[in-house]
């Protein structure tokens, strides 16, 4: 349920083999699947959206809160197939946007269409290292495989505070971070479908991320939008069913029938509030 992560197993996050082994099911499964611009993250809805409508809409409120438009460059830490790249250059007058993802189908796809002012790096963000700061950062959905399951409280918390760290040193003087993350409200309800799916990586707390960036950064803005997880699931599950025989020829019925069975069960626990999703604005502080 989210356009991409990172984070090698020897540090505190899920390793790349677990995240990759749900995103790189193949992009042709997940075109069948997600809106044309192939975005597997929430959307936001208004009245008489459609999902590729709310899916822009999505963007471009992490844009506007990232304070992003005709900035100079932007870097966009779990990039997914790039659809918020294209969208920082083609729409919001960005000179430069920089992808980071570890999925090599994800970055494939992105090549695919070259454009001279977006660059795509299959990189842990811990080690990108630019030579010059950002004036913006956006993060969508790679925050929940920031940890692995198990962590002392406080470990995990640190390994939040390192994100925020890194964000600092990266982003230039009173630059935005815009943050989206699925979060915990129940644990114990939801925690069998994420081990299946997501085996090595935890949720944080809906409150974990604002007392990371403690320090570093000021909460600018929160949102919990778990209504509208719900609706973008109901919309992916719509189509996968449109397309469930294509489905079937590609990956194979049982994957196929599991995946349904993701969706469908995400659904009940962002719908019956065991699940939020968090959308976070911060500004750098001096």
């Amino acid at each position: 349920m989210t356009d991409t992560a990172a984070w090698p197993s020897e540090r505190t996050g899920a390793s790349p083999e677990a995240i990759m082994s749900h995103y790189d099911m193949g992009n042709d499964f997940f075109r069948l699947v997600l809106d044309p611009e192939m975005i597997y993250s929430c959307a936001l809805f208004a009245p008489g959206d459609d999902l590729s409508a709310a899916q822009m809409r999505k963007l471009d409120h992490h844009i506007e809160a990232a304070g992003a438009a005709n900035k100079s460059r932007v870097l966009d830490i779990g990039c997914g197939w790039g659809a918020m790249l294209r969208r920082l250059v083609d729409h919001a007058g960005v000179g430069h946007a920089v992808g980071l993802t570890l999925s090599p189908s994800q970055a494939q796809w992105i090549r695919k269409t070259p454009n001279p002012k977006i660059e795509v790096r299959e990189q842990d963000w811990r080690d990108h290292k630019p030579e010059r700061r950002y004036d913006a950062i956006v993060s969508v959905g790679a925050f929940e495989h920031f940890v692995h399951k198990g962590l002392d409280p406080r470990v995990k918390l640190d390994a939040y505070r390192e994100f925020f760290a890194y964000c600092d040193k990266v982003l230039v003087t009173d630059g935005r971070l815009s943050l989206q993350t699925i979060a915990y409200s129940e644990r114990t309800k939801v925690q069998p479908l994420l081990d299946k799916t997501f085996p090595d990586s935890d949720l944080p707390l809906e409150w974990e991320p604002i007392a990371a960036a403690e320090g570093t950064f000021s909460l600018i803005a929160a949102r919990n939008d778990a209504d509208h997880y719900y609706q973008t699931l109901v919309l992916w599950e719509q189509n996968l069913l449109a397309n469930y025989d294509k489905a079937v020829a590609l990956v194979g019925k049982e994957r196929t029938d599991e995946f349904r069975r993701y969706l469908r069960l995400s659904g009940i626990g962002f719908r019956g509030g065991m699940v939020s999703l968090m959308r976070y604005s911060f500004r750098k502080k001096y």
